[in-house]
């Protein structure tokens, strides 16, 4: 079994890092120009980092998921392999 793994292009890491630039002076900007009270605009600035905060936990959480899954299937895999060496060896 040959997994093949692929690696982002520096290009795409690049446009990643600089839409998430974008995204968060947009929502900095949003949030200082509203016209609200310092706690609601308190309120909302803690609110943006959570959720980029918790995007980034789930995100990391189901990659190492199926990660898992994908190592428990190789090895699976291997012993299997090697039972059947074991036999045909015998």
């Amino acid at each position: 079994m040959n997994d093949i793994k692929t690696i982002p292009s520096n290009a795409f890491s690049l446009f990643t890092v600089a839409a998430f630039i974008v995204a968060a002076c947009m929502m900095a900007g949003g949030i200082y120009f509203l016209e609200a009270s310092f706690a609601a605009k308190g309120f909302y600035a803690m609110a943006a980092i959570m959720l980029v905060h918790t995007t980034v936990t789930v995100t990391k959480t189901l990659r190492d998921a199926e990660e898992a899954s994908k190592e428990a299937a190789r090895q699976d895999e291997m012993r299997t392999e090697k039972m059947l060496g074991n036999y045909a060896g015998a």
